[in-house]
Parts: C-alpha cells; sequence; structure tokens
C-alpha cells in the first residue's frame, strides 16, 4: 500500500453512453483495462500541444516523473514526493488525459504529505455521451 503518492483505476469506455430509456447501459463504469500510466510534473495546457478528444499530441521537454503499468484490475500505485502531478494515459494513438481544471491544468493531482491519493482515468475517446 502506497503511503504516499497516487492510487487510482483506469477504465475504458466505448460505444454509446447517451441517456436512453429503453436500453440500459450495460458496462456504466467501463471496463478496467492495462495500460501505462504517465505521472508527469504539472502540465497545463499552454506548454503541450492538445490534439482532438482529450489526446495530447506533445508534452515538449516534459518527462515523466514515474511511470507505471496498471494491473488487469486497472489498478495502479505510485509513490511521490509532495508536489502537483498530471497524470496521463498511454493509448495506441498517443498521451491521454481527458480532465483539465479552470486554470488549464492536465489531470492535476497534489500528493500531500503522508497521503495516498485516489484517482480514476476514464478513457473515454472511444464513447458517445
Amino acid at each position: 500500500m502506497t503511503k504516499q503518492g497516487i492510487c487510482g483505476v483506469v477504465r475504458e469506455k466505448r460505444g454509446n453512453y447517451m441517456p436512453s430509456p429503453d436500453s440500459p447501459r450495460q458496462n456504466p463504469d467501463g471496463s478496467p483495462v492495462v495500460r501505462e500510466v504517465l505521472i508527469f510534473p504539472l502540465l497545463n495546457m499552454n506548454q503541450v500541444e492538445a490534439g482532438e478528444n482529450g489526446f495530447i499530441n506533445s508534452v515538449g521537454d516534459a518527462k515523466p516523473v514515474k511511470t507505471v503499468t496498471s494491473g488487469k484490475d486497472g489498478k495502479f500505485c505510485v509513490s511521490l514526493p509532495i508536489g502537483q502531478y498530471t497524470v496521463m494515459v498511454r493509448e495506441p494513438k498517443g498521451l491521454y488525459a481527458n480532465l483539465s481544471d479552470s486554470q488549464g491544468n492536465i489531470f492535476p493531482v497534489s500528493v500531500q504529505k503522508s497521503k495516498s491519493i485516489s484517482v480514476t482515468v476514464d478513457i473515454t475517446h472511444q464513447a458517445v455521451f
């Protein structure tokens, strides 16, 4: 168990997630997937070259501080020093992060002393909402 860092789960959502009374969603939370998870120092939208649907075409000179692979259950854990980080996953088409805050920080996660922060990474570029 990671005492200080980021733990989370990577899930993929594919297909139609449009609300419909006739067809209940088969898998509303998505399926856990094995993916490479990259933890960068906090990145802002103005530091990267953003593509479509949450893809990041280029992070410039930014290097991940940690890279892990999620398990078959989608789970991952990394120990990290206190600080601000960006979480991305590697998709066949490139790096992916579909969250940002009001300041334009990409999938921001703040690691605090002796705390493990829990995140859910939803890969949704093949889903329709």
